[in-house]
């Protein structure tokens, strides 16, 4: 593949360039918005990944982002810094938006693709005084380094191209996440899904396996097999906050469900949980690939 040599964002007021790169885990591309005079995304492969808007790190582009957002605001108090642990980095754009609701808090995010997070911090610098540390390693290595309750918020959205890597689908992985929060932490995970719905149910069954409160948010065709998205499943040692929940994203652009108790229950009975050794011999439904996020 030839290699085009990328030009910086131009500053406000000047023409705004398209980015190309290649990084370590394909090709990489930031392109304005033309929907916000000052925001970008993110492609890899072509697949887009993320939605930055330096002028207003409060906006989320894309819908699975903006449910994980609500869920950060209502699961702890307004304002409030919290330590977040970010497994998957792309555009740094939910820690931006961490840093920006809740100043002062400190971020962690394992981002195994050291050139592509130089091109995000190079044409999407953070904004000053942020505490956000991005450490370019493994990360499943990262969760399990890390000191046992730790942190309030974990979340991890890491796909190579367009498909989770298999061991952070696993059982053992959701017990390491659990194992760096806090009590009364949550984890967050964006999970592809799509017809037939096999490897998202075993998703949430391994997530419930280690966590004793959950729930998904999804879009009712999504739920019915109609069309291929994203789930977003959280989980938690304490009750989460369902009710609020419901609220914000029936009230999105992109209307929403929260699934918990019996259905959910349904959703996934049958399913099986995904352990490490079911990845090494290959005995669970392979995992979805990503999705167009839904732009709004």
């Amino acid at each position: 593949m030839t290699q085009r040599r990328g030009r910086r964002p131009a500053k406000e007021g000047g023409p705004r360039v398209a980015v190309h790169r290649q990084v370590r885990l394909g090709g990489a591309e930031l392109v304005p918005d033309l929907d916000r005079a000052d925001a970008w995304l993110l492609f890899l492969d072509g697949v887009p990944q993320s939605g930055v808007d330096l002028a207003d790190p409060g906006y989320l582009e894309f819908e699975y982002i903006r449910r994980i957002g609500h869920l950060i605001d209502l699961a702890f108090a307004p304002g409030e810094a919290v330590r977040a642990l970010h497994l998957g980095g792309g555009a740094l754009t939910l820690p931006r938006y961490i840093a920006h609701t809740r100043p002062g808090s400190r971020q962690l995010v394992a981002e195994i693709d050291d050139a592509l997070t130089d091109l995000v911090r190079a044409s999407l610098p953070l904004p000053a005084g942020h505490r956000i540390r991005v450490r370019a390693a493994d990360a499943r290595e990262v969760v399990e380094s890390v000191r046992e309750g730790s942190y309030d918020l974990v979340i991890a959205d890491v796909f190579t191209g367009a498909v989770t890597p298999p061991r952070l689908t696993t059982a053992e992985f959701a017990a390491a996440t659990a194992r760096a929060l806090r009590p009364g932490g949550v984890y967050a995970v964006n999970v592809a899904a799509g017809p037939p719905l096999d490897p998202a149910r075993s998703a949430m069954a391994t997530v419930r396996y280690s966590y004793k409160e959950t729930c998904m948010i999804a879009e009712a065709s999504l739920l019915r097999g109609r069309r291929r998205g994203n789930l977003v499943i959280f989980g938690s040692d304490q009750p989460l906050p369902e009710a609020a929940l419901e609220r914000a994203v029936a009230g999105d652009p992109f209307p929403a469900r929260v699934v918990s108790g019996d259905e959910l229950r349904r959703f996934i009975s049958g399913a099986p949980v995904v352990t490490d050794a079911s990845v090494i011999n290959n005995t669970t439904a392979s995992a979805e690939t990503s999705p167009q996020p839904t732009k709004w």
